[in-house]
């Protein structure tokens, strides 16, 4: 599908950069109790780094990148040991602590010591194809929406815990995406965000050699690679074309272009106002922009995560901010179409796109620009998604078009 779908001229590229970034990522274990289809990390047992080691990681990031909060990843960092007291530094150094994690190892007496050691959110990773045993075996996207409905759940009786899930996309379930979304909708008052994932992989289709340096490896050495042919090119913008069939007026505000193409969109945010029962409108890129500016401005760093506190004041957002952005003023009008409306409370709510690694014709890896999921690696920040080509082959792979 063509990018035309959006013009990137229309939105605000959001300011991130390599030195200046809302998001760090830590990975304080490579150990999972899930195995998720499409994985970029080799699951390993014992893999868990010492308090120590994580502290020093952390250091690195103080040092080298300016961040609003860290993403604790892994693996799932709910097996780490000493999780709470991870997140009770990353608090201390004033930064927010957000757990990324399927959820299995999450019991209500460890979310507990958590929110005390200072835990901002949670960001829950949950689609059909982790291989979930149980009640949960072989159950669609859609099914899958009460799992998710018991995690929200569970943090809004926590309170103060911002609430964030992402779902893989492939091509057998890009259908479910409208249906998620509405999902969110129905749930807005607790579920803060939703990211989708576009599936990538390395599929025997790919008409690359791989190099290490100069030396030729063998593609099947690669740990994300599969031996059957899969799609793996689908685009944020097909997610948004899939996303209008139900919301007709969906419309983002903000982008992260592509390494090596301007006009792609790797991440690609829409921030949206309503109530359980409707949604007023899409805030528009002067909202986004005015907000990363203002946050830079008042504290130094640009915003990750918003509190709960803060999604709950949609309402506000639309009476104080309308004469920002045209989009507000917009939601604005529909929300006064019933004038009693003014009395509901009304919630903001994003949806989040993402679009990995792109392979280029002549071989060019067009990385997200500006990616927030940098990692430390030896003391060097690397792209989290190809980390495992450093350990196992010293260095990022070359895809060489092929004779």
């Amino acid at each position: 599908m063509s990018n035309q779908v959006i013009n990137h001229l229309d939105l605000y590229r959001l300011p991130w950069t390599l030195a200046d970034n809302a998001i760090s990522w830590l990975e304080p274990t490579s150990m999972c109790n899930l195995s998720c289809d499409g994985c970029y990390r080799e699951n390993q047992k014992d893999s868990h780094k010492s308090f120590e080691t994580v502290k020093h990681e952390l250091d690195i990031f103080q040092q080298k990148r300016n961040s609003d909060c860290i993403s604790i990843a892994g693996g799932d960092p709910l097996l780490h040991p000493q999780m709470v007291d991870i997140v009770k530094d990353i608090k201390r150094r004033g930064l927010k602590p957000i757990i990324n994690t399927n959820g299995f190892a999450l019991k209500k007496e460890l979310l507990m010591e958590l929110k005390k050691a200072g835990v901002y959110g949670f960001t829950f990773h949950i689609d059909s194809k982790q291989g979930r045993g149980g009640e949960w075996k072989g159950k669609t996207e859609l099914e899958l929406n009460e799992l998710r409905y018991k995690y929200a759940r569970m943090l809004a009786s926590a309170g103060g815990i911002s609430c964030s899930f992402n779902s893989t996309v492939y091509e057998d379930t890009l259908q479910y995406v409208p249906g998620m979304i509405e999902w969110a909708h129905k749930n807005i008052d607790i579920v803060h965000t939703m990211v989708f994932i576009a599936f990538r992989y390395i599929v025997p289709a790919m008409p690359f050699d791989w190099y290490a340096g100069g030396q030729k490896i063998d593609w099947q050495t690669i740990a994300y690679h599969t031996d059957k042919n899969r799609r793996v090119d689908i685009l944020s913008t097909d997610l948004v074309m899939k996303a209008r069939e139900k919301f007709p007026e969906f419309t983002p505000a903000a982008y992260l272009n592509g390494t090596e193409k301007v006009d792609s969109f790797k991440w690609l945010l829409t921030e949206r106002v309503g109530t359980k029962n409707k949604i007023y409108g899409y805030l528009g890129p002067k909202f986004l922009e005015l907000i990363m500016s203002t946050h830079h401005f008042v504290t130094g760093k640009y915003l990750s995560y918003a509190s709960p506190a803060t999604a709950k004041m949609g309402r506000s957002t639309m009476l104080l901010l309308w004469p920002f952005d045209k989009k507000i003023r917009k939601a604005l009008g529909s929300m006064m179409k019933n004038p009693f409306r003014i009395f509901k409370k009304a919630h903001l709510q994003t949806i989040m796109f993402i679009q990995p690694v792109d392979f280029m014709p002549d071989g060019r890896q067009s990385m997200c620009d500006g990616c927030p999921d940098i990692t430390v690696h030896n003391d060097e920040l690397v792209w989290s998604c190809r980390l495992e080509e450093v350990m196992s082959f010293g260095g990022f792979l070359r895809s060489v078009p092929k004779k």
